[in-house]
């Protein structure tokens, strides 16, 4: 049997749970959820990606799954630092050199 049926139906449910994820970025009830949601949604990008990378037998698509996985962890970052404190950067006005 060749594997590459295998590689379509882990795609297929790799799509699916995008689809699921995506439903919980949009219906979230907590900006929270939408966080992780979208989290979620770059590892599974970072799998689907993977998973061409392994059917389309190409090892240069591994750069895209690297960039990929550094814009979702500074998005998660970035979402973070919002709900923490409420803005991303700080202008800190009465430190002027």
């Amino acid at each position: 049997m060749d594997y590459k049926i295998f590689i379509v139906i882990a795609l297929i449910i790799v799509a699916l749970s995008m689809l699921a994820i995506l439903v919980r970025v949009i219906l979230g009830p907590t900006l929270a959820d939408r966080v992780v949601a979208l989290d979620a949604l770059g590892i599974q990008l970072m799998a689907t990606v993977g998973l061409f990378s392994i059917l389309l037998d190409t090892h240069h698509m591994i750069v895209a799954i690297l960039l990929i996985g550094i814009l979702a962890f500074l998005g998660t970052a970035v979402f973070a630092k919002y709900m923490q404190k409420g803005q991303v950067i700080e202008n800190d006005r009465n430190d002027r050199n």
